[in-house]
Parts: structure tokens; sequence; C-alpha cells
């Protein structure tokens, strides 16, 4: 294993057929992209040989919508993406434009803050915004984020609390010294009653988002307004804010560089984002829809 839990073996796709889905969900960074934030030209392929044989491709990320056009190319038909850990719905070829807000209400995201300074000091915050990202001084700056507003969470939190204010689609909680793991069950035991709790981060970060919203909750929500059953999705992730989406899909696989708790979560696993993991089982499934089409016209023949 990795210092981060993650486990550094490549497992191979399991045996048996896979089922044939009708969308595949995956996550972005450590999943779809390599460590280098780029796709593979096999996955690239893979992706588009998916939509064209009619399974739609989601892709289900913790980032924010404006860091998505690293893969906002590579969105076919209905070009959108469910970003930062299901907060928000995207449409990738609008610009990005927010399709629907599940927003984190400031005054649950105010309870998160106290009980985390109280059960973990040194904690330091970020306010993820539909229009940006602000966050306190002592917290880890974003370099792709400049012109952020620094204050105190409780600070950003109050400011423009009227109809016309910006939703908050997380809160991001970091600390210096503490585990990563550990600081996330403390922080759920201290403030998972306001909220719901994860991390994506190999770093002791923490993604904080409205009560029952996660990755899992607004695909439900996707797939619901499609027709679509957890049956009929495929599903791949690494880290712990996938857990949850692996857990509903009726296939899911983790990463060969997945978290233990993906690896418990899944239903297969594939090899390491690096090894083109996603684009491996895409493969898999797509030979085995041609190889079962081929069948199916030899014995009506």
């Amino acid at each position: 294993m990795g210092e981060d839990g993650a486990v550094t073996s490549a497992p191979q796709c399991p045996e048996g057929p896979t089922p044939a889905p009708r969308l595949i969900a995956t996550d972005l960074d450590g999943t779809l992209l390599r460590d280098d934030k780029s796709l593979s030209p096999r996955t690239i392929a893979a992706l588009a040989a998916a939509e064209d044989a009619g399974i739609e491709v989601f892709f289900v990320t913790g980032r924010p919508a404006r860091w998505m056009g690293v893969v906002s190319d590579h969105v076919h038909g209905h070009g959108l993406a469910i970003c930062a850990n299901g907060a928000a719905v995207v449409d990738l070829h609008a610009g990005p434009e927010f399709v629907q807000v599940r927003a984190l209400p400031r005054e649950a995201a105010n309870s998160v803050v106290q009980a985390l300074r109280a059960a973990a000091p040194g904690t330091s915050f970020a306010v993820e915004l539909t229009t940006g990202i602000n966050y306190e001084p002592e917290y880890p700056p974003f370099f792709q984020d400049p012109g952020a507003k620094v204050a105190t969470a409780e600070k950003l939190l109050h400011e423009d609390t009227d109809d016309s204010a910006a939703p908050v689609l997380k809160l991001l909680a970091h600390h210096t010294d503490l585990d990563p793991d550990a600081f996330l069950a403390l922080a759920r035991s201290a403030a998972g009653a306001y909220a719901s709790i994860t991390r994506s981060s190999p770093t002791s970060l923490l993604e904080i988002s409205g009560q029952g919203v996660s990755k899992a909750s607004t695909l439900a929500l996707c797939c619901a307004e499609r027709g679509i059953t957890p049956a009929e999705v495929v599903a791949f992730g690494d880290m712990p804010n996938d857990v949850e989406m692996l857990s509903w899909a009726g296939t899911s696989y983790a990463m060969g560089n997945a978290h233990p708790d993906v690896i418990a979560a899944a239903s297969g696993r594939t090899t390491a984002n690096n090894e083109d993991g996603v684009a491996a089982v895409i493969e898999r499934i797509l030979a085995e829809r041609i190889a079962a089409i081929t069948a199916a016209e030899q014995q009506n023949a």
C-alpha cells in the first residue's frame, strides 16, 4: 500500500461476463485521468465507442465545474457532468452551465465549522460556491483560483446571505497533522449530523456537502430521469467519495490504485488509472455486446 493507504498493485478485471449497461459513471482524478491529469488516446477512444454504442457516459467528480476543461471535449450527447461530489449537475456544452444545484445550507456549514474547530483544533476551511472558491488565510491556497476572497469561514458564510447569494456547493476542511482517514472519522462523528462528509485527496482534506448529497444520490436522480435502473449502471472510482456510487451501481469497479474502502464497496476491480483501467472494462463490455449480437444473429439465421 502507498502512504495514503491506497493499493498499489494492479489487479486485472474479474472473469465472467459484464452486464450490458445503459450508463457508465466514472470518477475523474485517480480513475479516468492519469496522474498527469491527461486522458490517454485509448481512454478517449473507449469513451467515444461507448457513446456510439448507445451507452451514456457520465463524469461524476469532486471537481468544481470550472475545472472540467480537461474532459469537456469528451462529453458526447447529453453534455452533462456531475460535479462537486453531487452538489451540481452541469452542462459542459453550454459553458459550463449549472443545470441543477443541491446546495449546502449556510447554517449547516456554520455548524460544521464550529464542530470541527472544537473537535480538531487547527482545521482550516474553504467555501466552494457556484461562483468560485474562497478560503481562510491558513488554508492551502488554490493557485488555479487567484481571485479567491480570503477571510474566516464564519465571515465567508455570513456574507451575502440574502436570496441573491451564490449557493454553497461544499465546504472544504484541511488539517496539517491528522491522518486523512482518522480526520474523516473524527469529522463524521463530530459533524455528521449537519452534513455529508467525505474525502478524495491523499492529504487530510475533507469535502462537506449538504446532508444526503453524494455522487450516488445525484447520479440516481439523473438515472431516474432517464428510466435507468441501478442494475443498468457500471461505475468506476478510487477514493472514499466514490464509495456510495460504487455501492449503488449494479456493477462497479475499484481501480488498481484504489483506497481499501473502495475495494470493499466495489463488485469488481480493474487496473490502475495509469494503465487505462476504465478503458479496459469498456472495451470488454463492448466486445461482449458485439459477441452477443453476433450469436443472436447466427441463432436466428
